[in-house]
């Protein structure tokens, strides 16, 4: 179950705001949700879920249990080290099992291959991946870290952590929830009206960016990416890229701020997710605002612990190359995904060295174009299947074509509706923040009904959400496969 489906918006969600509203045991209800929420698809991963937690459970209260022994000096400092250590690997071999195992033999088969000149027998079924498990594997991965770095105390209450890692608002997508940062509301919180209107308002503007603009331009990208070399022309294949561009942006983030509002509705705070990633005028200042619940977490459990940036520059480049080469393989077991992540990782680097000061001397035109052409081109090489189609794509951007290959393209218009069109032009403006000042302008103009306009224009979005989705229009979840 996806939050842009009829499923969710018109059973799922009313009948768990009435019970979560009325009935005084709150977590439970929000437990019981999400048990739901996660089985509704995928029923056969449940216990596997289940298995994490209560394993998790039972870790934390162990790290915690020889933190307390060490202080009080009847054992080592270290005593902690070995508990904290078998968690981890725990998850991580989780992690590994589920989601990399299939692409491990399948480069083990290619290299046998290549080496011996025979075909290896494919061993039996792939491996399923469950839901949501690069997720809720970093949720439990920053909670033992916290727990054994004492930034909070590990937690007695089954149901709170069982909530706090199967909260569903944030348990498929993220955004990444820090458990220090919702630790105390999970046994207190605040519940208050004015939260369940600007969670609301949160929801539907999410919801609105998913379903109205990635959708929308979702269909032109995925049409585009599927076409045969000789049907690229050099603007299909910009359309292609800047509608992937579009359609992963509104998708993620609209999905983000979706989550942040149904937390908001719940009584709890979660963090910011995305600030506007297209306006950065450097990848570094991108990734400052692109996914920023993932970049704090990298920084804080890989980039830190692997010295940072407090062992000289050829360290320090090291570190952040290594950095985004698991970024990108945390996205997904594909090569692409890691050539991807290795490109970001580049050019931070070469930001780091010399391109940051050139950078710095340019106009703000040309720092904006030199970010969008780097992120756009590593979109492709995301978002292609393979590197022969990302190579396909990217020559014809560029107007590389092979001589012997005739290009039969259709105009780009016939890729252009009307809404596909305005779903553009409504991307640019909510992607250049353009629409917080339109905001403030109609704020000042029509400061007596402003909130009438602004209850208005929401209730608009989300019938027309609605409509979208009676009619079965396109709904694809890219972070499905992450």
């Amino acid at each position: 179950m996806v939050f842009s489906s009829v499923s969710f918006l018109f059973y799922f969600l009313p009948i768990f705001l009435v019970l979560y509203g009325v009935l005084p045991w709150r977590n439970a209800v929000l437990l019981i949700a999400s048990l739901i929420f996660y089985s509704w698809g995928e029923p056969q991963n449940l216990p596997l879920l289940l298995i994490c937690i209560t394993v998790n459970y039972g870790f934390g209260l162990w790290i915690g249990h020889a933190q307390t022994r060490s202080q009080s000096a009847l054992s080592s400092p270290h005593t902690a080290r070995l508990p904290f250590t078998i968690a981890i690997l725990f998850n991580l071999g989780a992690l590994l099992y589920y989601k990399y195992s299939n692409f491990a033999l399948s480069n083990w088969h290619s290299l046998q291959h290549w080496i011996l000149g025979v075909e290896t027998p494919k061993a039996g079924e792939a491996i399923a991946l469950p839901l949501g498990i690069s997720f809720f594997t970093f949720h439990a991965i920053s909670y033992l870290v916290d727990v054994y770095r004492q930034k909070t105390k590990a937690e007695r209450s089954f149901t709170a952590l069982f909530t706090y890692i199967i909260m569903f608002p944030q348990l498929v997508a993220g955004p990444i929830v820090r458990f220090s940062t919702v630790a105390r509301q999970l046994h207190h919180r605040r519940w208050s009206w004015w939260r369940v209107e600007v969670g609301t308002r949160f929801f539907c503007l999410g919801l609105a960016q998913k379903i109205l603009i990635a959708n929308t331009v979702a269909v032109v990208a995925d049409k585009i990416f599927s076409l045969p070399k000789e049907s690229l022309s050099s603007s299909i294949a910009w359309l292609g890229a800047l509608c992937y561009s579009l359609q992963i942006y509104f998708d993620f983030a609209g999905y983000s701020l979706m989550a942040i509002g149904l937390g908001l509705i719940c009584g709890f705070s979660f963090p910011r997710n995305f600030n506007l990633p297209y306006v950065a005028r450097s990848v570094t200042e991108f990734w400052r605002r692109w996914h920023m619940s993932l970049s704090r977490w990298f920084r804080d459990y890989v980039y830190i612990p692997l010295g940072g940036n407090r062992h000289g520059l050829s360290r320090t480049l090291l570190n952040l190359f290594l950095v985004f080469f698991l970024c990108g393989l945390w996205h997904g077991a594909n090569w692409t995904f890691v050539v991807w992540g290795m490109l970001h990782g580049s050019f931070l680097v070469l930001e780091r060295l010399w391109l940051g000061k050139v950078l710095a001397r340019q106009t703000r035109l040309i720092q904006h174009v030199y970010t969008l052409l780097v992120v756009t081109l590593a979109w492709v090489i995301f978002r292609a299947d393979d590197f022969t189609q990302a190579a396909n794509v990217i020559q014809a951007m560029f107007g590389i074509v092979d001589p012997l290959v005739k290009v039969t393209a259709l105009s780009v218009m016939a890729y252009c509706s009307n809404t596909v069109i305005l779903a553009l032009v409504c991307a640019a403006i909510f992607a250049s923040g353009a629409s917080k000042k339109l905001n403030q302008i109609a704020q000042r103009r029509f400061a007596m009904t402003a909130s009438v306009i602004d209850r208005a224009w929401l209730l608009c979005l989300l019938i027309f959400c609605g409509v979208s989705l009676a009619s079965g229009a396109y709904n694809p979840f890219i972070y499905f496969r992450f």
